[in-house]
């Protein structure tokens, strides 16, 4: 059985035993709240201890694997473009969350219902965070650099500054000579295996650590929280369509000079692949198809542009960390300033870059970011709720940011025969 229908799966038997089962049941004498807590700490404390090696490896060897192309002009103007669709698509979702705010209920923090922490334990978080807070937007940026990569790499809140050392790393790394370059990619990038296949070893506790988890808070609050939940599906969504059928078209109108409305037609069956799969991997074959006999994109472009943007270019996944990480703000009762939102939008960016391709991205680099802010990673488990169909609906929108992508380059380099009748 495929993990996600495992995860689905536990989510039902977590309603289901939260609402029948007393909060204050034992099993073989063991408190069952308790152990259900249990459960769901060992699977979060796997994914912290994958976080740092995972993240260092998979950010060099993009990098590396970048700059091998020796890119050119079309190099350039391809990452201008990634760079450009994913800022806009982290801006749109930084736009529905402050004005959905689906993180509070009534005008209030939501963290009752969602059974987050106590209410001294939420105040102690608060207190956190304001203590991350940069005051300025030249404290963001000093915590790009940091003094101590090790130290740096100890501290949640120092994040931001491992990946920018890893991005300059795997860039440096290329200008160097033979034979250490060769070593030291070898050791990169089977170093950036072994954590995406222990990555996957932890993924296949999901089911169990969701289970505990959503069963903790089912007991707790009972139903209240899908509410709360359904305002943050809607606010997702929502900024997942603004994008896909207002940025994007805006991109492909302006830059790519082209009528979206046919791009959209040209490209439905790869969405609806992606949408099908969530994985935009498998969509590959089917959105080169789709570009080249419906778009008519030359296959210089597509095979340039595509498997570059099925691993980097994932606008629907940067938009929806930056939502569900000031979602889980909102809910704490957290205010956060300019300088700490703008923190948000750019560690977004950069791992939505720098980790996409492997499982679980998702949890992994708002796990990165909910630890820069001083939040504690448990409430993620609340997002496994509503994960698998925001998979697929994300997962469809990096698809079709792809073509975008490959359509716009197509035309800048002066391809005439692109979505032509």
């Amino acid at each position: 059985m495929k993990l996600h229908w495992q995860i689905l799966i536990s989510i039902g038997l977590a309603f289901i035993t939260g609402l029948l089962v007393p909060k204050d049941s034992q099993l073989l004498g063991v408190q069952l709240y308790s152990l259900l807590g249990f459960l769901g700490s060992v699977f979060l404390q796997g994914l912290k201890m994958l976080v740092i090696p995972l993240v260092i490896s998979s950010v060099i060897c993009g990098v590396a694997g970048i700059g091998s192309q020796k890119l050119g002009r079309m190099g350039w103007l391809t990452a201008a473009t990634f760079i450009g669709f994913t800022s806009s698509a982290v801006l749109v979702g930084l736009l529905m969350v402050n004005l959905f705010s689906p993180g509070t209920h009534n005008g209030k923090p939501a963290s009752d219902l969602l059974n987050l922490l106590d209410a001294e334990q939420v105040a102690s978080q608060v207190a956190k965070v304001a203590e991350r807070d940069g005051s300025d937007i030249a404290g963001v940026f000093l915590r790009m650099i940091p003094t101590n990569i090790v130290a740096a790499a100890s501290d949640d809140g120092q994040m931001l500054g491992v990946i920018i050392f890893s991005l300059l790393f795997g860039y440096f790394l290329l200008q160097s000579a033979e034979p250490g370059r060769g070593a030291q990619l070898s050791f990169w990038s089977g170093l950036n295996d072994t954590m995406m296949r222990m990555t996957l070893f932890v993924m296949k506790f999901a089911p169990i650590g969701v289970y505990g988890l959503i069963t903790q808070t089912v007991m707790n609050t009972g139903l209240k929280s899908l509410s709360v939940m359904g305002v943050f599906f809607i606010t997702v969504a929502a900024g997942l369509m603004l994008h896909c059928f207002g940025t994007l078209a805006l991109y492909l109108k302006v830059f790519g000079r082209v009528n979206p409305l046919k791009h959209y037609k040209a490209m439905f069956p790869a969405m609806l692949t992606a949408f099908s799969t969530a994985s935009s991997n498998a969509s590959l074959p089917v959105n080169i198809k789709c570009l080249e006999e419906n778009a008519k994109v030359s296959h210089k472009t597509t095979s340039f542009v595509l498997p570059l943007g099925a691993s980097l270019n994932m606008d629907g996944t940067a938009l929806y960390e930056c939502v569900a990480v000031i979602f889980i703000a909102q809910a704490y009762g957290v205010e956060l300033s300019h300088s700490q939102q703008l923190m948000v939008v750019l560690m977004a960016l950069l791992t939505s870059f720098g980790i996409a391709g492997i499982p679980a991205a998702s949890l992994v680099a708002i796990s990165v970011i909910l630890g820069s802010l001083g939040l504690p990673i448990e409430a993620i488990a609340l997002l496994m709720v509503t994960d698998r169909l925001l998979d697929m609906m994300r997962t469809a929108v990096n698809v079709f940011s792809d073509s975008c992508c490959a359509v716009v380059v197509a035309r800048v380099e002066g391809e005439q025969g692109v979505l032509k009748d």
